[in-house]
């Protein structure tokens, strides 16, 4: 890569985290489905949209960026879990996405590579909250009994960790896939003219 085009390849990777993050600060909660600190936002779209235009890897950079940027100007109100999930489950979404489009870049596997990317978002996304971010969560912030209660309050059926992934962690993360995704789709083709430049 010759010295002018990494310049703008780290142009464009700091300009997109940079929106990213401030997007990531917009957060909306869903409290019909998850308790409320899980919160939702749509920064995965700005994150998905330098995945398909300048690869896999940028999306992973874009991805870290975005969060170390949120840890140096408003702090972690979670003890560093959010915003290590938000890394984990973002990578999860965005890297099947990128690659599967990189494969072969037109509508079809756009389209086909955002679902495996809201697939991989819920699986992958159940497993990090169940094997690792809840149990963190839990040991630095609150006792998993009272996070598996604010799930019960949601849905009474939820009595375990399993039972609230499947209820509430892997349905948001579903919901967020797919919202993600079609704005990504409405939006990519008029973002994607500004960073060919």
């Amino acid at each position: 890569m010759k010295t002018a085009s990494k310049i703008n390849y780290i142009a464009k990777i700091a300009v997109l985290s940079a929106i990213a993050f401030i997007i990531m600060r917009l957060e909306l909660p869903l409290p019909f489905i998850a308790p409320t600190f899980y919160e939702m936002d749509f920064s995965e779209v700005i994150v998905l949209i330098g995945s398909f235009a300048l690869g896999p890897m940028a999306g992973v950079i874009i991805e870290l960026l975005k969060n170390i940027l949120n840890i140096l100007f408003t702090g972690s109100t979670t003890a560093y879990v959010g915003e290590l999930a938000n890394f984990m489950t973002g990578c999860a979404f965005v890297l099947p996405a990128a690659f599967l489009y990189r494969y072969k870049k037109d509508r079809r596997h756009a389209v086909l590579g955002m679902v495996a990317g809201t697939l991989s978002l819920a699986v992958a996304g159940g497993l990090i909250n169940y094997f690792i971010m809840v149990p963190l969560y839990a040991k630095l912030y609150m006792p998993l009994e009272t996070i598996i209660s604010m799930a019960t309050e949601i849905f009474p059926s939820i009595d375990s960790l399993w039972k609230m992934i499947l209820l509430c962690v892997v349905p948001f993360n579903l919901i967020k896939g797919i919202l993600c995704s079609v704005l990504t789709f409405l939006l990519y083709k008029r973002i994607a003219v500004l960073l060919k430049k």
